[in-house]
């Protein structure tokens, strides 16, 4: 834990000197520059790490738990820039604001209550920048709904790690005012002048001009980053580091099947009835296109080597809300030809108890009732069956001879199209979180990018078109999926020209868009009749 701590400590350091935060470093330099008591830097950072621990461990909490947009805390944090430089540049507004916070100081007339009102804008401000750390805060709030006291450790480690380059930013700030001659004779003009500077990044901010320059400004700690992303550290994080090897290993008993509301082909089933078969537990669901493409090695796997002992249990933990809907789970079963046991695991009881986090994963378990291998993602399906026959005793027909259809090219990331995922790709006019508006997409959509167009109605997991719907794409694949639901029609386009009409209708799942036999950069045209709901699009 002492280990973790550190790196976690570490990551902090990492975090605060690299891209990610660099639009903010001006402002916590004139920020200390800016007050008169010598603790002003001590408030501001003492600001950075309450506000960016609360936030990681509370807002981001309430945020998941109440449906609320994400970019909440992003335009909070910029409202709080806005009156600190506000603070710097109006005196009375300044001595008002801090009077309540002046309990901070048992020395009478500091300004630490502005340096740490401040911070706290800032701390909101790079909260974002959190990588790993923040990841993990989601994935408890959101799996497990409870954040316990190694969750709270590491939080405060990271915090205090990025406020250590903060605190000697602010310094230096400090410093450099401190030695010119003129700065108390000229100490108001200067204030404002630095208020301005707070005033214009805050302004920068609000039109995303920190974000461009990230892209700008290479990841030069990507080098220093190895450590954060260690398979060590992943896996005290709660993470799995994907452990492929050529033989055997044993990893311990496997977790029997918890919270299972329903099972598919199959009575409910446990380890102990398990006990003295070779067991392939596979995480899915039926709307997943990774998980689509695994199904047909699985299928040859469950015929081949049955009768010689293996049995197959997939788990479908829902990624989206109907797919935690048993009658959607028991159709999409059917209608797939999937005949082995299935268990729905809707409020990821046996996913955290593998600490699981990919779709699809395939867990190996042995007779005796002990995990020998993980495998998350596709591909790697003949290396699986060696491990299977190996378990078996080599007993079973010869191996199966299946394309292994995993892509092996670049394409655009699996793209989510509901605003309880950041909407980082989208670029069309500004989305209006549980409520119906109309959309204006611009003319040129950029690679990977993607907007609507008409009146929708955008909600946490999908969004559903309202009236004159539209979406443009710009993609780079050589298949389009995407997962949709209701009931209506929608026209495909690409580059402008019209392809085909998909018929939306049943239970929610993925639908295949476009398939090309070769790699196209182009953007894509969707246009909806009212009630289709869109999820999100993979590629292949």
């Amino acid at each position: 834990m002492v280990l973790i701590l550190g790196i976690a400590f570490i990551a902090g350091v990492v975090t605060a000197v690299s891209p990610c935060v660099l639009p903010v470093l001006p402002i916590v330099f004139a920020g200390g520059a800016a007050g008169g008591s010598r603790r002003r830097p001590v408030a501001i950072v003492a600001g950075i790490v309450v506000a960016f621990t609360a936030s990681l461990l509370v807002v981001t909490w309430a945020l998941r738990k109440l449906g609320l947009p994400q970019d909440l805390l992003r335009d909070l944090a910029i409202a709080l820039l806005f009156v600190a430089a506000a603070m710097l540049i109006v005196p009375q507004l300044g001595l008002l604001i801090e009077r309540p916070l002046s309990r901070l100081s048992r020395r009478p007339g500091s300004d630490l209550g502005g340096g740490f009102l401040l911070g706290l804008s800032l701390g909101i401000v790079f909260v974002p920048c959190g990588g790993v750390i923040q990841g993990y805060i989601a994935t408890q709030s959101a799996s497990v709904g409870d954040l316990g006291a190694k969750t709270v450790l590491i939080t405060v480690a990271y915090a205090l790690g990025a406020a250590v380059p903060m605190l000697a930013i602010a310094y230096g700030g400090r410093a450099a005012a401190s030695g010119l001659q003129s700065f108390r004779a000229h100490a108001q003009t200067i204030r404002v002048g630095l208020g301005v500077v707070i005033a214009a990044s805050a302004f920068l901010i609000v039109f995303h001009v920190d974000r461009t320059l990230q892209t700008k400004i290479g990841d030069y700690t990507s080098a220093l980053q190895h450590t954060e992303k260690s398979c060590y550290a992943r896996r005290n994080l709660g993470y799995r580091c994907n452990r492929e090897q050529s033989r055997l290993a044993d990893f311990g008993a496997a977790p029997d099947f918890r919270g299972i509301s329903d099972w598919f082909n199959s009575k409910p089933l446990s380890m102990a009835q398990l006990r003295g078969k070779v067991v392939l537990v596979d995480f899915w669901t039926y709307s997943c296109i990774n998980c689509l493409r695994t199904l047909p090695h699985l299928k040859a796997w469950w015929r081949d080597y049955r009768s010689a002992g293996l049995e197959i249990v997939g788990v479908h933990t829902p990624e989206f809300a109907f797919e935690a809907v048993p009658h959607n789970v028991g159709a999409a079963t059917k209608q797939l030809g999937v005949s082995w046991p299935v268990a729905l695991d809707p409020k990821y009881k046996t996913w955290n108890a593998y600490r699981n986090e990919y779709w699809p994963a395939e867990y190996l378990i042995d007779k005796r009732g002990h995990i020998r291998n993980e495998h998350f993602g596709e591909g790697e399906y003949g290396r699986t069956e060696d491990l299977i026959r190996q378990l078996l005793g080599e007993r079973g027909p010869p191996k199966a001879q299946l394309v292994d259809t995993t892509p092996t090219e670049v394409t655009t990331p699996e793209t989510y199209l509901g605003y309880g995922h950041a909407l980082a790709d989208y670029v069309g006019s500004k989305p209006v979180p549980d409520g119906v508006s109309d959309y204006k997409a611009p003319k040129d959509v950029t690679q990977n990018g993607w907007a609507l167009s008409g009146r929708w109605r955008l909600g946490r997991e999908h969004t559903t078109a309202v009236r004159a719907a539209e979406l443009a794409l710009h993609f780079h694949a050589k298949a389009v999926y995407l997962v949709m639901g209701g009931r209506g029609r929608v026209g495909v386009e690409v580059d402008g020209h019209a392809l085909r009409t998909i018929a939306v209708k049943g239970i929610s799942r993925l639908y295949t868009v476009l398939s090309e036999p070769e790699l196209l950069d182009a953007q894509l045209g969707l246009s909806f009749t009212p009630g289709v709901s869109v999820y999100s699009f993979t590629f292949g």
